[in-house]
């Protein structure tokens, strides 16, 4: 085990980084004191983490960075894990993407758009909202109270008419001058008063203008505000938990339960409950540098950053983190640990919503370990198959053949995992050489890190599970790792000659030469079906990008003086390869850097292709 010489470390600020043999890196961390916090690892008492004998194990060398203050150390910390993103540190993974809604009311004619980044380009993002379908509804509902433009004025102003939303009442029409721009941004102020939770206020001002109207005697705009205050009204849904100082804030939980944490996010916004967020963090670190990480890692990212963080305990760092915060959000941002009043109460909250969470995916987790077993015991596999690998290959007449490898990981698609492979050494149309290849990268790999999946599975019957058999010999795998493959359902004629008749899915396992066949429905056949498609899905979506990219390549640059640059140039120019081949001489000639004669031998190429 590496034992460096801690003497030789500063004791300033700064951030260090350890790796492996290969110089991969498997850690990354800050520290106030350098050779203090080292010191913690490599000392005779531990760090006090599960994972960090499983890392100490595995370090080859420490390097360390010095830096000026702990603030740069935080700042360069997050960039160095943002690009090697090392194994032993914190990892959010996430599958949902939250959505906003973006208003820019620096334009003359605003317009609300649903977006799931929050950019800091000065305009107002409304959220997070954790359904994108949910806020397109609610939209919906506004563009019908506050017709607000739903497209870009440039391309509507083409039109000889306002479009089909102006028509049906949802649009004002500002790109042919249907309402003046005072009057649009009265429209737009009322949707940001909606969008920020001030529904009363704009009930307010729409029934004084009700009102107005009435005593104007112009009913017909009276009638149709009262439906306008009446959608708000039945639109809105009052929220039971509330923070009553009405601000933005967010509020976090943490449940612990052995090596597992569960952290829970709720989202306030103008004092409601908009939505909330959890993650279950596999390493039992101390709780503070834990919290400390998992905020940096969630509001680096393109997400909206409240006026206030609520936290459950103090974190070490936490002034340094409010300040970077701040100069993210340009405005303040304060992290509170609250000891009374409603603040704290919602952080009660958001641990009860963190314990909830957990007891849900302990139980999810336990029906998934039980389908395993039963995966297990059915093919008669060496491991319990908590990482199942499943490779596909796709070519057209041994063109732009390549690989694809979809992953399962205790019994969900883990689509960080999947990979993809060119092939290299195979010629022509030959599945099981090129099958042989993808294997043997991934395997050959694996053995040099150390992560081997628990059985792979094979598109194919009895020839291509030879192929993964022959690899495992090769590589001394043999009995290591469990190997299926499923052969498409056949199509039989009844006795009549009409009618077809489909078998169900075969699986065939080394050494056995009748196929196993699994109940019709069955949870094992879904999961397995599932993750083949997947590997399907994948090897043809990544061989479409390569055929296009190739059909393009050989359409333009092919052509005497077309690179890369000029190729993409003349796409930018015209817009599309299509338009290329329909341009005149004259209108090739027009293209502003393109020498004549380079015109004349496209021209003369394309029309003759």
């Amino acid at each position: 085990m590496f034992e460096p010489d801690l003497k030789k470390y500063p004791t300033s600020a700064g951030v260090y980084l350890m790796s492996g043999s290969d110089g991969t890196v498997l850690y990354v961390g800050k520290a106030k004191n350098l050779r203090q916090r080292l010191r913690s690892y490599f000392g005779a008492g531990g760090d006090g983490r599960v994972q960090i004998p499983l890392l100490l194990r595995r370090i080859a060398q420490v390097e360390t960075i010095v830096t000026d203050t702990e603030k740069e150390a935080l700042l360069l910390e997050n960039t160095l894990i943002k690009k090697h993103r090392p194994r032993y540190n914190i990892d959010l993974r996430d599958d949902k993407t939250y959505v906003s809604v973006r208003i820019d009311l620096r334009e003359e004619f605003p317009a609300m758009q649903v977006v799931r980044q929050v950019k800091r380009d000065g305009a107002h993002y409304f959220g997070p909202y954790a359904s994108a379908a949910a806020i397109r509804d609610t939209l919906k509902q506004i563009y019908r109270i506050f017709p607000l433009r739903h497209a870009s004025l440039k391309r509507c102003g083409k039109r000889s008419r306002p479009c089909l939303f102006y028509q049906i009442g949802q649009c004002s029409a500002p790109c042919h001058g249907k309402i003046s721009a005072a009057e649009y941004r009265h429209l737009v102020d009322g949707v940001v008063a909606l969008l920020s939770g001030r529904e009363a206020e704009v009930i307010d001002e729409l029934r004084s203008r009700m009102e107005f109207a009435a005593d104007a005697l112009r009913f017909e705009e009276a009638a149709r505000i009262r439906d306008q205050i009446r959608a708000i009204e039945k639109s809105v849904e009052t929220q039971k938990v509330a923070d009553h100082s009405g601000g933005d804030l967010d509020a976090v939980g943490v449940h612990r339960d052995g090596g597992e944490v569960e952290l829970a996010l709720l989202f306030v916004r103008k004092g409601k409950l908009v939505g909330r967020r959890s993650y279950t963090l596999a390493w039992r670190l101390d709780l503070q540098e834990l919290l400390s990480s998992f905020l940096r890692e969630f509001y680096c990212r393109d997400v909206l950053i409240p006026d206030q963080i609520l936290l459950p305990l103090e974190v070490e760092d936490g002034e340094l983190l409010a300040d970077w915060f701040s100069e993210l959000r340009g405005k303040k941002v304060r992290l509170l640990r609250p000891q009374r009043g409603e603040k704290l109460r919602l952080c009660q909250l958001a641990e009860r919503n963190a314990a909830e969470s957990f007891r849900q995916r302990g139980s999810q987790r336990d029906a998934r370990r039980k389908l395993l077993d039963e995966l297990q015991q059915r093919f008669h596999l060496p491991h319990l198959p908590r990482r199942i690998e499943c490779f596909d290959i796709s070519n057209v007449q041994g063109q732009q053949s390549v690989g694809s490898m979809a992953v399962l990981i205790d019994g969900e698609p883990a689509k960080a995992e999947y990979r993809r492979f060119k092939i290299r050494t195979v010629e022509g149309a030959d599945d099981y050489a090129s099958l042989t290849e993808v294997l043997r990268r991934r395997l050959e790999r694996g053995l040099r890190e150390e992560n081997l999946p628990d059985m792979i599975l094979i598109d194919g019957g009895k020839g291509q599970l030879g192929v993964v058999v022959e690899v495992f010999g090769e590589l001394g795998l043999g009995g290591r790792i469990g190997c299926v493959g499923i052969a498409k359902s056949r199509v039989y004629a009844n006795v009549r000659g009409h009618a077809v008749e489909r078998s169900e899915e075969r699986f065939f396992l080394p050494g056995r030469k009748n196929p196993v066949v699994l109940r019709s429905g069955s949870a094992i056949l879904f999961l397995l079906e599932r993750l083949r498609d997947e590997a399907h899905r994948f090897a043809i979506t990544y061989h479409r990008t390569l055929r296009n990219k190739a059909a393009l390549r050989s359409s333009l640059e092919d052509i005497p003086g077309i690179g890369p640059t000029r190729r993409k140039a003349l796409l930018k120019h015209f817009g599309s390869l299509k338009k290329i081949r329909e341009a005149s001489l004259h209108e090739l000639r027009q293209m502003p850097g393109l020498p004549a004669k380079t015109a004349e031998e496209i021209f003369r190429f394309l029309k003759m292709s």
